[in-house]
């Protein structure tokens, strides 16, 4: 990983929760490198089926907030991933810097269309999704239990 990243690492990492931050840069070969991260916090602390889970929903967050929001159209946007595991579950969070243009929304995919899946996947799979705006910007979130 390169010094674009900014780690803050685990806000809190020991008793009955852990839950990190990173920024990441708003572009599409970021991706990978959010997932490798998660995995790196979450392999040995989830059954393989619930991480598989969490690695697919995060990069379909991870996708939409790089090619959906303004952190993916200039040299200097960023998206910010939170990752917190409680007692039975974990909470993923995505936040980038909004677009004037769009929303997230969940939509049913036709079966010709070459996109437009990855909000479905996360209200399919997840055990709770949504999103929201603050002073942050725009988040989108999930949590899957196991």
């Amino acid at each position: 990983m390169d010094g674009a990243y900014k780690t803050d690492g685990p806000c809190r990492a020991n008793g009955p929760y852990s839950v990190w931050r990173k920024v990441f840069p708003g572009r599409v070969a970021a991706v990978p490198e959010v997932r490798a991260w998660a995995r790196g916090l979450l392999a040995g602390r989830l059954t393989v089926p619930v991480l598989d889970d969490v690695l697919l929903l995060l990069s379909e967050l991870a996708t939409n907030a790089v090619t959906h929001s303004d952190s993916g159209r200039g040299a200097d946007g960023r998206v910010t991933v939170y990752v917190a595991r409680l007692p039975g579950t974990v909470h993923v969070e995505v936040t980038d810097e909004g677009s004037d243009t769009s929303a997230p929304a969940a939509r049913v995919p036709g079966t010709d269309d070459d996109g437009g899946r990855g909000l479905w996947l996360v209200e399919a799979v997840a055990a709770g999704w949504g999103s929201y705006r603050d002073e942050r910007g725009r988040s989108v979130w999930f949590r899957v239990t196991g």
